[in-house]
This record gives C-alpha cells, sequence and structure tokens, in this order.
C-alpha cells in the first residue's frame, strides 16, 4: 500500500481562474474526470458510476491485500489488481459499498491476472452509489498513475496560492482606493462568474452586483435563499454551506442542500440557462477584534456577504469569500466612523434644539437648511424607541442594531419628507417632519412603522411610536418633543411596546400627564383601589381588568361576561369579590369616577 498524500480533507477544492476572458469555479483538486483524462490514463475505460464524474481525488492508494479499509482515506483512487479477492469476485460489489462510505472517489481496477472480467452485479452496485467504477488498460502502471494524480494536484493548488494572492492585493487595491461596497461585490461576482451581495446584520441587502448577462439581479433575489421583501434569509443560512436551488421564470422551483449534495453547473444540459441552476455560499462579514482568549470582546458582526456561482462552492470558494469579507469589513468599518461623526453633528444639533437652547430661530434655520432639513415650516415630531426590556440584541450588535433602525427609519421618512429631519440617539430615532391633520399623520405613521418592521430594515425589533401635535415656528418645537414622549409612554405601557400614539389622542392622560407631582396620583389610585393598585398577587391584574371591562360596558355583566370569555356566575362572583375591596361601585356613581380615573393612573409609565 501506498500513497500520494496523507494529510489532504474530502472535498477540498478551491477557486481558480483561467487566462481567458472567463472566471468560475474550477476544482483544487483533480475529479475522477479529469483523472481519466490523463496521459497515464489511456486505454482506461469507465464501466459504472458514472454519476460520480465530479468526485474529487484528493490521493491514491493501491490494494494488494484483504484487510485495506483500515488505510483508506476519503478521497482516494483506489488502484488494485484484485488480488486480495482472486478467491471470490462475487465479493466485489460489497467491497464496493463498503469504500463507498469511508469516502472513496474511485476505483480503477486492472482485470485479466487475477480477475477475468469485472461482474455484472458489481457494475449494477457502482452505478446505484455512483461511485466510478474504472477498467484499467493492461500495460498501464499503477506508479505512474499515483505520480500524474499527486504532479495534477500540487500544480492546481500551486494555481490557488498565486491566485488567492493576487486576488487579496486587489481587493487592498480597492479598499486603500477608495473603493466602495459596489467595488467588492463587482469583483467577488467577476470571480464567480454569477453575481455577489452583501447584506446588513440582518439579512438587508446593501449591495448586488451580477456578472453574467444572462442573469439579473431580480432573478438572484427570486432565490430561496430571499424572502419576499428581498431580506437574505440569515437565520436559515449557515455560512461556509453551499446551497442550491433551481429557478424559471425568477421562481425558485427546487430543493437545497450542502456541498456534498447540490447538484453543479455540469449536472445541467446544454439548453439550460444559466439563471436555472445557481448555488450560493457566505460568510459573516466581522469587524473588530478577532477575541484570543474569552476575557476579550468578541468581534461584532457587521452582516453577511454572499457568492452566486453556476456550481458548487467548496472550502477554497469560501476562503476567497472570507477575503473578501475582511475588504467589506474595512469598508463598513470607515463607512461607519464617517457615518458615526457625521450622525453625531445632525444628532447634538437636533438635541439641543429640542432641549430649548436656541439662540437665535434665524440661526438654527439656516443651519438646518444646509444640512438638508427644513424646519421653516409647520413640524409634526414623531419619536421611535426600542422597548428594552423586549430587545434581545447581544451587546456586540447593540450598536450596529440601533444604527440600522435610525437608518430604516431615515429610508422610508425621506421617500415621503425629503426634506424631513431624522437623527438616531441610543435606542430612540426623532423624526421632524412636515405636519399633517391627525388623522393623516396617524396613518402616515403608521404606513412607516410597517415599512421599518418590514422591508425597510429596522432589524425587526419592537418599538412604540409618539406623535405630537403641530408645532409652528422653532420656539415650539421643545414643547411638541416633549408631547411626542409623552404619547410615546403612554403608548408603550397600553400597547405593551408597540404602541403608536398621537398627543390628542391620550385622552384623560393628557390631563393626568400635567400633573406636576406624580406621587399624589400613586396615592390617589392607592386611596381608591386599595391592594388592586399593586401587583402583590397575581389575581390582582386580573381584577383590574374585569373591573375596567364592567366600566367599560356601563356595568352590564352580560355584555362584560362575553367580552372576558365568562360564565355569568364568575362575573357576578368577581362582582362581589370586587366590591368588597374597593367599595359598592355598583350604585355609586363617584366611586365609579374615581375607580375609572385610578385604572388609567396605573397604567402611566
Amino acid at each position: 500500500m501506498s500513497n500520494d498524500a496523507k494529510d489532504s480533507g474530502f472535498g477540498q477544492q478551491e477557486l481558480t481562474f483561467g487566462g481567458g476572458g472567463g472566471h468560475g469555479f474550477s476544482p483544487e483538486s483533480l475529479t475522477v474526470a479529469d483523472v481519466l483524462r490523463l496521459p497515464s490514463m489511456r486505454g482506461a475505460r469507465l464501466v459504472g458510476g458514472a454519476a460520480g464524474l465530479d468526485r474529487v481525488v484528493e490521493l491514491s492508494n493501491v490494494m494488494e491485500v484483504p484487510d485495506i479499509l483500515p488505510w483508506v482515506k476519503p478521497g482516494e483512487l483506489m488502484l488494485t489488481t484484485a488480488y486480495p479477492i482472486r478467491d471470490r469476485p462475487e465479493d466485489l460489489g460489497g467491497l464496493l459499498e463498503t469504500f463507498d462510505q469511508h469516502g472513496l472517489a474511485a476505483i480503477g481496477l486492472k482485470s485479466g491476472r487475477y480477475l477475468e472480467r469485472i461482474p455484472e452485479a458489481a457494475v449494477r452496485v457502482a452505478d446505484a452509489l455512483g461511485l466510478p467504477l474504472i477498467h484499467l488498460g493492461e500495460d498501464v502502471g499503477f506508479d505512474e498513475i499515483m505520480q500524474e494524480v499527486l504532479t495534477g494536484n500540487l500544480d492546481r493548488r500551486a494555481q490557488v496560492i498565486a491566485r488567492t494572492e493576487a486576488s487579496m492585493r486587489e481587493l487592498v487595491d480597492v479598499v486603500v482606493g477608495g473603493g466602495d461596497l459596489a467595488d467588492v461585490c463587482r469583483m467577488l461576482a467577476q470571480w464567480t462568474g454569477v453575481a455577489a451581495a452583501v447584506t446588513t446584520l440582518d439579512g438587508r441587502v446593501r449591495c448586488l452586483r451580477t456578472a453574467d448577462a444572462e442573469v439579473s439581479s431580480a432573478e438572484v433575489s427570486a432565490l430561496e435563499c430571499f424572502d419576499r421583501s428581498g431580506r437574505f434569509r440569515v437565520e436559515d443560512e449557515p455560512a461556509g454551506i453551499s446551497r442550491h436551488a433551481e429557478l424559471r421564470g425568477g421562481e425558485p422551483r427546487g430543493g437545497s442542500g450542502d456541498a456534498r449534495t447540490a447538484r453543479t453547473g455540469s449536472d445541467r444540459d446544454d439548453n439550460s440557462t444559466a439563471s436555472e441552476a445557481l448555488n450560493w455560499g457566505n460568510v459573516v462579514i466581522e469587524g473588530g477584534r478577532r477575541p484570543a482568549a474569552e476575557t476579550l470582546p468578541a468581534a461584532s458582526n457587521l452582516g453577511r456577504i454572499v457568492a452566486f456561482g453556476a456550481r458548487t462552492l467548496r472550502a477554497g470558494d469560501f476562503r476567497l469569500l472570507e477575503q473578501a469579507a475582511a475588504a467589506a469589513a474595512l469598508v463598513i468599518t470607515r463607512e461607519q466612523a464617517i457615518t458615526a461623526v457625521e450622525s453625531k453633528y445632525r444628532t447634538d444639533f437636533v438635541l439641543e434644539v429640542l432641549r430649548g437652547h436656541i439662540a437665535s430661530s434665524d440661526r438654527v434655520l439656516s443651519h438646518a437648511h444646509s444640512l438638508g432639513w427644513d424646519l421653516d415650516r409647520p413640524i409634526s415630531i414623531a419619536v421611535a424607541e426600542v422597548d428594552s426590556e423586549a430587545d434581545s440584541t447581544d451587546a456586540s450588535n447593540k450598536r450596529t442594531m440601533q444604527s440600522l433602525f435610525a437608518d430604516a427609519w431615515t429610508k422610508v421618512v425621506s421617500q415621503f419628507d425629503p426634506h424631513a429631519a431624522v437623527v438616531g440617539s441610543g435606542d430612540q430615532v426623532i423624526v421632524l417632519l412636515a405636519a399633517e391633520p391627525r388623522e393623516r399623520i396617524v396613518r402616515r405613521l403608521e404606513e412607516f412603522v410597517s415599512s421599518v418592521r418590514g422591508h425597510g430594515g429596522g432589524g425587526r425589533r419592537q418599538f412604540s411610536v409618539g406623535i405630537s401635535r403641530p408645532a409652528e415656528g422653532v420656539s415650539r418645537l421643545a414643547p411638541a418633543y416633549q408631547e411626542a414622549m409623552r404619547a410615546l409612554e403612554v403608548g408603550r405601557q397600553l400597547a405593551r411596546g408597540q404602541g403608536l400614539r398621537h398627543y390628542d389622542s391620550l385622552g384623560v392622560y393628557r390631563l393626568l400627564l400635567q400633573v406636576g407631582e406624580q406621587t399624589e396620583l400613586r396615592n390617589f389610585a392607592e386611596e381608591v383601589l386599595g391592594p388592586l393598585a399593586t401587583d402583590a398577587k397575581e389575581e390582582y391584574a386580573g381584577l383590574r381588568e374585569t373591573l375596567q371591562e364592567l366600566l367599560d360596558h356601563n356595568l352590564n355583566v352580560a355584555e362584560t361576561a362575553r367580552a372576558l370569555f365568562f360564565h355569568y356566575n364568575t362575573l357576578r362572583y368577581r362582582i362581589g369579590k370586587l366590591e368588597q375591596m374597593v367599595g359598592p361601585f355598583t350604585e355609586d356613581p363617584d366611586l365609579r369616577l374615581s375607580l375609572a380615573l385610578a385604572l388609567q393612573i396605573v397604567k402611566l409609565p
């Protein structure tokens, strides 16, 4: 037994490029089809397992002893004269099955001396397994085949190293030369031959470029790795795995699989278009320092970079993707640094105005105009804030998600009002846009919220929104901001983190919020409701809900029971329990008024 390589892994292929006009995926190692074209394989004939011609041949081995299995490695081309089974040729079929389980690439068998002919049963097994069974010529030497396999693999890997170094230099030149993500995607698309994309942390496409004239961006976006909004499904697309799907007319019609099961471009018939079968893979774009120990902070996740090709992406292809991801990380980090400075400058200016720190209205208007904002008109202020209690964002990605949230609002608002001011401050986004009547501005913000939560790329986080009344003049912006904040706080409490409230819709809350001493309100609620004003027992929240429904239905027991899905007698029992705790509210209208106010006070933030 001998080997031409000991440490190679199964299925390792690299992205290499020809010197002509086209680029594409080529294997780092020879395939069985490549081996059959070697000069040493003159006279060789494939007798079975044609479906496995794309199996990768990492090394070669010779079997001339019965106990070969302990030395069999995945990706081997096994050469033999069939000496170990000379007395039992019918065992060849079972041996093929065992070899396939060990990941063997192919078997080259020289018949004549120890095996008169290859059994038909073995040929059928090879076809069923897709394990190439090769009948070698009589004048071929095993050493010649092994030398050419080794030389061929070494030559290809040398080309890969050279191409990898060249691609890194090209990517560095792009970044140093001030290139952007479009340049990185365009270069990667040219290398892969089809397309490349960069997405945000949650899968929103930041840039998509195609290199194949037969494949459009719309066809790529129709792949099953994207949802209907065009978002790359990061939760369903693990990094480092090659996936596959077929398209017709931009609609996915195939499944997906990993690199070992996906069809390659060579599986398609000559009449199929490039868009009918695409493979893709992605890697994470990491920013910051990669931790060398558990005590160091983890590198931040900046998004994904995705490559689309006509053939299965293998390990070497992902190494090229990692190079492109490193270049993309530099570009994104550079953009974030610039944006952070500009964003802080804009945010500080808006916050100063909203705090009432205005030296001159004319100077504020002039400065806002220089930033592309129009504040010289009636303004409505909307404040969107993420629900911190429901937010599960990892601390290392907190700033990235805050930026995505602000960017999403900027994107959707600018489509309606290009002169609106939109700034982010932590988990909060402040919008100063053209004022409209209450019903219209509420509908407008509902559309914005729907877009941010859905297609806009807000990170799928829970948030609430408060809207102010129209503010006439710069001096009224500070009070309007307070109105928006109050509407936000009440809406968040009433809608459990996903409310949208206009200040004019607060009703009695507007009066309650005007009370300067909030402690007095709390004391009043406790005096009226007693223990029901607290959550000391689990049942108190349910009793408050029952009391609220009774008041809302004017003490109509039948309607209240239907609203709460209670039996009539169950509700009567609860009414009796409530009167024991708060008094005879069914008979005292003044007590009912006090209870209604107290219940609203309990809901205040």
